[in-house]
């Protein structure tokens, strides 16, 4: 079992209390108060209570620290660190309000830029995966590693499908069509964090989508690269805070995935 860092404790702190209010909220599905943010864009009271919870004892433990967030958006740095926690307090609201038992709580640390820690969370499965950089990648302790398959049609590749007007369709069905062909399958959960977070643990052999924020990737890109597979944008380019896309998986299938996902990107028009 791994020894955790002062750094990764703070965190895990920080999860853990947030996941106690989401717990009892999920349990209480009929009780909550919901809102609309946008079509199919839901924001509930247990998302912005464990926004709320994870801020206050990430800041109690690094004062000066800044934020991103998803619900309260950015807040810079005060002790000229350039450092910044990204933070999804709730990956996964649709399946939360659902009472579907598959969300997370992701938790990121940059450093002018640089993803140096993460760290994501499933309250009801009580899995936690969290990696620094140089360090490695752990599942409730334990290292873990990408899957090494090597034959597509061994491999399960995770998504994100557009829904109501968002993301572009057509493209989407294209890229289905292509990945289906060749591959054991194609799972669309609804939590890209927890999606990357089995990338790292060997249970997906990758993952692509479209469209997703900073919040929802930045700590499953680290588990990834500490795990030791591989993230880019969907056509190889280097992945960065304002990329339209995200391709991750174990070294042996990037350049295939990519390949099958080229003939779709290319009919369309460049976002």
């Amino acid at each position: 079992m791994a020894t955790r860092s002062a750094l990764i404790n703070v965190m895990e702190k920080a999860a853990d209390k947030a996941s106690r209010g989401l717990k009892r909220d999920f349990g209480e599905l009929e009780n909550l108060q919901v809102s609309r943010k946008g079509p199919a864009d839901f924001v509930s009271a247990a998302d912005l209570k464990a926004e709320k919870t994870i801020k206050e004892e990430l800041a109690k433990a690094r004062p000066g620290y800044g934020f991103l967030m998803e619900e309260s958006g950015t807040q810079p740095d005060s002790d000229g660190s350039g450092r910044r926690w990204v933070v999804d307090p709730l990956d996964g609201t649709t399946n939360f309000l659902h009472g579907l038992p598959h969300f997370s709580i992701s938790i990121a640390l940059e450093e002018r830029g640089e993803i140096i820690a993460g760290l994501v969370y499933d309250p009801i499965k009580n899995d936690l995966f969290h990696a620094e950089r140089g360090i490695g990648a752990f599942h409730n302790g334990r290292r873990m590693r990408v899957s090494a398959r090597s034959r597509l049609g061994d491999c399960v590749i995770g998504t994100g499908a557009p829904f109501l007007g968002h993301g572009d369709r057509p493209r989407f069905l294209g890229e289905v069509d292509a990945i289906t062909e060749k591959t054991a399958g194609i799972r669309r959960w609804g939590s890209a964090a927890l999606d990357l977070a089995y990338i790292a643990a060997g249970r997906f052999d990758g993952f692509w989508e479209w469209g997703l924020s900073r919040w929802d990737v930045a700590a499953g890109i680290i588990l990834v690269r500490e795990a030791g597979g591989y993230v880019s944008e969907v056509n190889g380019k280097p992945i960065n805070p304002e990329s339209p896309s995200i391709l991750a998986s174990n070294n042996n299938i990037h350049s295939d995935i990519m390949k099958l996902l080229r003939k779709p990107l290319s009919n369309q028009k460049a976002p």
